[in-house]
């Protein structure tokens, strides 16, 4: 779910942006323009339907997108009015209900079409396209993220980390945070020292709990032993068996801790009652000090506080484990997550052109001007082809206003990542060469420069060089069939967290033991675990391309690190 959400040209610090469609030609040619509907079931902001960049696509590929997104109700409430009534965008990605989509007969099946549409077939490997069909062999829908073009390239961290404010480093003389405990003593003397912030209390640690955004409640014992983000369950590399994180002495140590800072007022009761509309704009009061989350979740408040010249207020990730030593592993190489993506719809009365309009958008000529914009309006090219900006265009883009009128970078459509088709220049402007420091503030590059580190990814370990077969794992527990044994399992764990979690933390110290036990025996007796951990291993078993029985006796696959 990494870069579920980035933003325009400056995924690195700011706002998101959107756009465009076609129809079916040898080249990307100027021809007249035709329109297709698209619905985001993520919040987004819209722009212009005049907007500058989306018309110069709309010239070249003849075809634009109007793209909607949540505002007030949430995907579920979204899908199931799309569902009861049959009716639909031309285009959609449903986010948690893809799955729904796809039971109800709104996605078409794409497999027939590939062939015809060379940038759409060439954005994913043989294998990967495989591992999108459907039990009946269908493909409804097209990943859009972590598909990397030449060498990956990351300067800001989209996963999940403990995150902490840059001014409570500042204060603190720099320190480096390694542990949960060392991370909660630096929020509660921050806290002490400074009880208010712009004239109301200061927050010292938030979660969000917001049912369908809740993961990051009851997710971080996996990267407190120092596992990398499977998501459901942590898998033993060398016995290639699957458990659940829930109850490992991390889990319990951590959540031991949150009853404590509760105990001592650093995280409020209020965290468990959030919408997600209210997690963002309490953040965006610059008067919370951390939180666990993924990037992509809070980006939006984060780039409210830049606009409101808060920029101390913005927050750095901590890849925090249980105790020293432990190696943590909350950074990793692109994945593609199979369980989502964008797909076209029954209502759509072009298909053809739906698929031309996304093959263009491929195109390397396109690809520029989604993501840089039109070269001597939004970027210039140097001598050697490196593209670059004046000081006007990098605050352009810093500017929602602007963005809204004149930049569409088409996100949730299919896109490459790393370096665009000429091998010299980033995809995002904001992680180019000597472009991403420049757009960076001085208070930004203080704090870098304090821990010697050149882009915000430094404070985390460097990933792994391969991810395992079956990473991430989520993938495929996200779109187990509810009714199954292990999809009911599934969703029984996950209701039961969202009920058990904020009890155990809330209770009183002397409580904590016995509401641990309670929690534990109520969610063995309630959960069938046993069809879900079957499940997941047999998932991990088929990733490998074997079953459990001869992977046990597979010596090379057994001496592989995976």
């Amino acid at each position: 779910m990494r870069k579920l959400v980035v933003g325009v040209l400056i995924t690195i610090l700011f706002v998101p942006c959107l756009g465009g469609c076609a129809k079916k030609t040898d080249s990307i040619k100027n021809k007249e323009s035709k329109e297709f509907s698209a619905f985001f079931a993520y919040y987004g902001k819209e722009i212009s339907g005049n907007n500058r960049v989306m018309n110069a696509i709309a010239t070249k590929v003849g075809a634009k997108v109007e793209m909607k997104w949540l505002e007030k109700k949430s995907a579920e409430e979204e899908i199931k009015v799309m569902i009861a009534n049959n009716t639909y965008p031309d285009f959609i990605d449903g986010y948690t209900c893809t799955k729904q989509l796809v039971e109800a007969g709104a996605l078409i099946p794409l497999e027939g079409y590939l062939d015809q549409y060379p940038n759409i077939k060439a954005f994913l490997s043989e294998e990967e396209w495989e591992k999108l069909k459907d039990e009946n062999g269908h493909i409804y829908y097209i990943p859009q993220f972590n598909s990397i073009q030449g060498e990956e390239v990351e300067a800001r961290h989209y996963g999940e980390a403990f995150w902490i404010q840059k001014e409570v480093l500042r204060w603190a003389g720099y320190p480096k945070i390694t542990t949960i405990e060392e991370y909660f003593n630096l929020i509660e003397r921050y806290k002490e020292a400074f009880p208010v912030i712009n004239g109301e209390e200061t927050i010292g640690f938030q979660i969000l709990c917001d049912e369908k955004r809740s993961f990051c409640l009851e997710n971080p014992p996996q990267f407190l032993a120092g596992y990398p983000n499977d998501g459901c369950a942590i898998v033993d590399t060398e016995t290639l068996t699957c458990q659940l994180y829930d109850f490992i002495p991390e889990s319990e140590s951590y959540y031991r801790k949150l009853n404590e800072m509760y105990n001592k007022g650093i995280l409020k009761a209020t965290t468990f009652f959030m919408s997600y509309q209210e997690y963002i704009e309490l953040l965006s009061t610059g008067r919370v000090l951390g939180m666990v989350d993924q990037y992509w979740q809070f980006m939006e408040a984060n780039d409210n506080l830049y606009r409101k010249n808060m920029v101390e207020r913005t927050y750095v990730p901590l890849g925090l484990t249980v105790e020293e030593g432990v190696q943590e592993h909350y950074r990793n190489v692109e994945a593609l997550n199979v369980s989502r993506g964008i797909g076209i719809t029954v209502s759509c009365d072009d298909v053809e052109g739906a698929l031309q309009f996304m093959d263009d958008l491929l195109d390397p000529e396109i690809m520029t001007l989604r993501y840089w914009g039109e070269e001597g309006k939004d970027y210039y090219i140097n001598e050697e082809g490196i593209f670059y900006m004046s000081e006007v265009q990098r605050k352009n883009i810093f500017d929602e206003n602007y963005i809204k009128e004149n930049l569409c970078d088409y996100n949730y459509f299919p896109h490459y990542e790393g370096l665009l088709a000429d091998g010299k220049n980033s995809v995002y402007p904001s992680v180019q060469d000597g472009e991403y420091y420049a757009m960076l503030c001085e208070y930004d590059k203080m704090i870098l420069d304090a821990y010697g580190y050149s882009k915000w990814t430094d404070f985390l370990n460097d990933p792994v060089k391969e991810n395992s077969p079956w990473f991430p794992l989520y993938a495929f527990s996200d779109n187990l069939d509810s009714a199954s044994d292990a999809g009911n399992a599934k969703n029984k764990m996950k209701q039961i967290k969202l009920e058990w979690l904020p009890r155990v933390i809330m209770s009183s110290p002397e409580e904590f033991e016995e509401q641990w036990k309670n929690y534990k025996e109520y969610f063995y007796n309630h959960v069938d675990v046993e069809a879900y951990i079957n499940a997941l291993n047999d998932a991990v078993a088929k990733s490998v391309n074997n079953d459990l029985s001869k992977l046990y006796n597979n010596e090379k696959i057994l001496t592989n690190d995976h």
